[in-house]
């Protein structure tokens, strides 16, 4: 049996708080969901499985497929189990790869020093075997070795993205505190936007929220945005097979959106980078752009989301700041966007009871260390003021 045919367990990571939306993503796929953590799904398939979630899963940052799982207790164990590993079968020694690890063990004080005896292990195996040894580093835009190590249990994976799945390749241009794509996706699936809908993204920055909305929207899947995955550099990968894999995806997209995406910012450079990120996604003829404060956004009849991502802020002249813009987003809320459900995602919770109004729930993420909520508000009350002619035009 093929390598790439045979079944192993296979470990989605995610950030923090994504898991649940991670989930149902991997169930959507076909695949059974074996366990749960904060941080990651686990599943099973084969190596072939691996190519279909780097490519479709919206909310994950690394497929990784378990090679071995094995007990050791110190570096020399750890370097003789993993040299027992058939690495000529799967690396060839004239690639090169890279090793990455998680490492909590009571003799090692530095998980640099895992990942050296790990390369090691490999490198010696393979020139063992093959009478030449790969070349090794830093770099993760080839193989990837990912090393899994707590207290004596040792599993050995391959990260079969390479690069995290945050990294579309759409984002050229990113400016100060981006939020990553992939938790910007488990954003917006968590407001339930779908694409029958509007999208309505003030304060959009660089475009990221409604750019995963766009994808969303039309069934895209981000991972044919990127044209590298580390499955691509070992043995016997059948790229012609995983081009039509391409093809057969990129077809079942959508090319229309019932509802509309608005996409505003009070940068000019701000959206014209959030321009540049939509064109380089291809998508930019799906996002209306325009230069206005957030509370100036057209918001057109017809219901949808509204979700803004003010900032946190961290030093107190810029809290006092922060106070009226949080203070603004509720008088945005209660005059313009009657109909809507509205979200505001947010590291401050101080600062989110300015908005002022009755939250209906509040979802947990991380976006890096931060501990966030995404705020639900339903929004019934309030008079809608009629957007200016001038700004609709705007946008367009």
């Amino acid at each position: 049996m093929s390598f790439w045919t045979e079944k192993s367990r296979i470990v989605v990571t995610c950030a923090k708080g994504v898991a649940p939306f991670l989930k149902q993503e991997v169930l959507s796929l076909g695949f059974r969901v074996l366990s749960e953590g904060k941080a990651e799904i686990e599943t099973e398939g084969t190596m072939e499985d691996t190519l279909r979630l780097n490519l479709l899963v919206r909310t994950g940052q690394r497929i990784l497929f378990l090679l071995e799982s094995f007990s050791a207790k110190t570096p020399d164990e750890l370097y003789k189990r993993i040299s027992r590993i058939s690495w000529e079968d799967y690396i060839s020694e004239h690639s090169y790869f890279s090793v990455t690890s998680s490492v909590h063990n009571p003799t090692i004080k530095d998980s640099r020093f895992a990942n050296v005896r790990c390369k090691d292990a490999v490198v010696d195996r393979i020139k063992d075997r093959r009478g030449h040894r790969p070349d090794t580093g830093p770099q993760r835009d080839r193989v990837v070795i990912h090393l899994y190590w707590r207290g004596n249990l040792c599993q050995v994976f391959f990260d079969t993205s390479g690069e995290p799945l945050s990294r579309r390749g759409y984002r050229m241009i990113p400016l100060k505190a981006p939020m990553q794509e992939t938790l910007a996706a488990a954003v917006v699936l968590a407001t339930g936007w779908t694409g029958d809908g509007n999208f309505i993204s003030p304060m959009c920055g660089s475009g990221t929220l409604a750019i995963e909305a766009a994808l969303i929207g039309l069934g895209r899947a981000p991972g044919l945005l990127r044209s590298n995955y580390g499955f691509m550099h070992l043995k016997d990968f059948d790229d012609p097979s995983f081009k039509t894999l391409r093809r057969k995806i990129r077809a079942e997209a959508r090319d229309k959106l019932k509802g509309r995406i608005i996409a505003t910012d009070i940068s000019q450079q701000a959206v014209e980078s959030a321009k540049k990120n939509a064109a380089t996604a291809g998508i930019d003829r799906f996002i209306e752009f325009g230069v206005c404060n957030f509370s100036e956004t057209p918001v057109p009849d017809g219901g949808g989301v509204v979700l803004l991502n003010p900032e946190y802020g961290e030093r107190m002249g810029e809290i006092e700041e922060l106070k009226k813009i949080y203070r603004g987003i509720g008088d945005f809320f209660k005059k313009k966007c009657n109909g809507y459900t509205g979200y505001v995602f947010t590291g401050n919770l101080d600062l989110a009871k300015k908005v002022g109004l009755r939250t209906k729930r509040k979802m947990p993420f991380f976006n890096g260390p931060i501990e966030c909520r995404l705020l639900e508000y339903d929004l019934y009350e309030g008079s809608r003021k009629k957007e200016s002619t001038n700004l609709q035009a705007r946008i367009k």
